[in-house]
């Protein structure tokens, strides 16, 4: 599904980005650019910024970068087409039908369909729920002291005994098997089909834009398993989806509240708290952190008081962390999930324990001192010494001398001691990383080379684009071919071409790779990888110099290895012996 390349143009260039990231971020002019706390991570100096000349926005942060589309597709969570549809009536433009290609037409259909499919099977769940051989799944959600208004907001249904019940339907609907087998509702096999969910209660699996991608059912008896989720389709990846999310990002709340189950999250929401979300049926993910990262910068994680709900706790921290959440962990003690407690205690108390909330790192202290018998000497230092290096595990110092006098503190260990004994194995291992990180030197080695030339190469192309009179000093020197990532040669062609016709737009350039989210995040850092305004002075002309041959030392390296024939071989060589005279300059 596309529109003509020239429309996409018109309704980018007639949205300004400074206009448009100004709706949602408060941004100050600080030169050329503007500047601000970015919205895709959690900051406290403003790292974000949105170039006018370029008409692109970068996080110097955390690396989300593009134009006026893909800030409201990352903000808005929308796809590329539905965030060209809102820019386009903000501008007043009449959109052309949109056009096709026959691959992309037969995708968009196919998607139309299963949402279509899925749409009316929540709608059938719903209604069997009503019916006599529903009863049995109403029920079950009425003595979980749900209310019929609840039900019917989260659409709640019943999938009956009979095993092929939707089958039917949906062929009586007109829907061939071959469709029928992609929803992931049916098993489709020579020997027949059946549904795949049958005599479970049958919870809709919204996306946030309220558009039915799959489904969870609970059985209803003894059965296994006892919970059954759809299986990864077009539209549904549990990786990438979030329970609940529909309602919870409308939320007046600062925070969202992180469960595990399907039930947690409804009836967290039926007790007013409607920031609930809870996982598909999958760990915490990467993905779930940076989707939730789009709504709020604070989470209170809300999971089952067990051991596994205490581990699941564990593998979350982190994840959520990396994107730049601020952590707490909710004690349900002596309750087991959030729904059993509120219907102990009452909102209220539940409240209040949010409001007690243990802070992250201090839960994860608690769960290692858990570990450890105090009552004995040996096992009383083992304690101690991994209290000090998971406290080695902030880079900053005052963070970590915060954090040292909260735990001693807390446990009654001498601050004097425990500073001693952090300073002594930070010694030992280094500050601000864990000791696994020191593993496979070469590996890292090697890696930090291929980092170091892709910033080079990031670098040059900012600068070319910034200043389009450098490509006159690179001329014979440095072409396309020389960068030899792949992704940065292709950007590179584009840049080279652009520049031949008279004018470079990074911005335009970037709508070419709009279907590859990494690929877009990679090329919009191409064209943000300095912050240096000029090149003027004698420092940045000498990296500009050794910036030229580091790319093209590293070209020729490549080139050699590639090599078929002594002739080319030799050639490579001279060049080679050449490169170490070349005199690149501004002046």
């Amino acid at each position: 599904m596309y529109y003509p390349d020239d429309v996409i143009e018109e309704v980018r260039t007639r949205n300004d980005i400074v206009d448009i990231v100004g709706q949602y971020v408060n941004l100050k002019k600080k030169g050329a650019n503007y500047f601000g706390l970015c919205p895709f991570h959690n900051e406290k100096s403003p790292s974000f910024s949105v170039s006018p000349g370029k008409q692109m926005y970068y996080c110097f942060g955390c690396g989300a970068g593009g134009n006026a589309i893909t800030f409201v597709m990352e903000y808005e969570n929308y796809s590329f087409v539905e965030a060209v549809k809102m820019l386009a009536d903000r501008a007043g433009i009449t959109l052309p039908e949109v056009e096709y290609s026959k691959e992309a037409k037969a995708a968009a259909d196919l998607k139309n369909t299963l949402l279509e499919i899925n749409r009316l099977a929540a709608n059938y769940f719903y209604y069997q729920l009503k019916q006599p051989h529903g009863k049995i799944g109403y029920d079950y959600l009425k003595r979980r002291q749900l209310t019929d208004d609840t039900i019917k907001r989260f659409g709640l249904g019943f999938a009956n005994k009979t095993s092929n019940d939707l089958y039917k339907y949906m062929r009586s609907k007109g829907y061939s098997d071959s469709i029928l087998k992609e929803t992931g509702l049916f098993f489709i096999e020579e020997r027949g089909a059946h549904d795949k969910f049958w005599n479970r209660v049958m919870f809709p699996i919204l996306d946030v834009n309220n558009r039915v991608i799959g489904f969870g059912g609970r059985v209803m008896g003894d059965g296994e398993p006892k919970y059954l989720n759809s299986p990864e389709t077009k539209l549904f990846d549990k990786s990438r989806n979030l329970y609940g999310l529909n309602y919870a990002r409308t939320s007046r709340a600062k925070y969202m509240l992180i469960c595990e189950g399907y039930m947690d999250v409804i009836a967290l929401h039926q007790a007013g708290f409607t920031n609930a979300v809870a996982s598909l049926g999958t760990a915490f993910t990467s993905q779930h952190a940076q989707l939730l990262k789009r709504y709020t910068d604070q989470v209170v994680l809300t999971y089952d008081s067990d051991g596994a709900g205490v581990r699941a706790a564990l593998r979350a921290i982190p994840i959520l962390k990396e994107v730049g959440m601020s952590v707490k962990v909710l004690d349900m003690k002596p309750y087991k999930d959030p729904d059993e407690f509120i219907k102990n205690l009452g909102q209220d108390e539940f409240q209040k324990r949010i409001d007690r909330a243990v802070n992250s790192f201090m839960f994860e202290i608690a769960v290692i001192r858990s570990e450890y018998n105090m009552q004995d000497p040996e096992s009383k230092t083992g304690f101690y010494n991994a209290v000090a290096r998971k406290l080695l595990e902030f880079s900053e110092k005052l963070e970590r001398d915060n954090y040292t006098e909260a735990v001693a503190r807390e446990y009654m260990i001498p601050l004097d001691d425990l500073k001693r004994l952090v300073a002594t194995l930070g010694g030992q291992i280094g500050v601000g990383v864990k000791a696994r990180d020191y593993d496979n030197t070469r590996t890292k080695q090697k890696k930090d080379k291929e980092d170091g030339i892709k910033k080079s190469q990031r670098l040059l192309l900012t600068w070319l684009i910034e200043k389009p009179e450098l490509f006159s000093k690179i001329e014979g020197i440095i072409g396309p071919e020389d960068f030899v990532d792949e992704l940065y040669q292709e950007v590179a062609g584009m840049v080279f071409e652009e520049h031949k016709k008279g004018k470079i737009n990074p911005a335009q350039i970037l709508n070419r790779f709009i279907e590859g989210e990494e690929q877009y995040r990679e090329v919009a850092a191409l064209f943000h990888a300095s912050l240096a305004d000029s090149l003027n002075n004698e420092e940045q002309k000498k990296a500009f110099s050794e910036t030229v041959k580091k790319i093209k030392k590293n070209s020729l390296e490549v080139q050699s290895r590639r090599a078929t024939d002594i002739a080319q071989l030799q050639k490579i060589i001279r060049q080679q012996s050449e490169l170490a005279n070349l005199q690149v300059t501004l002046d």
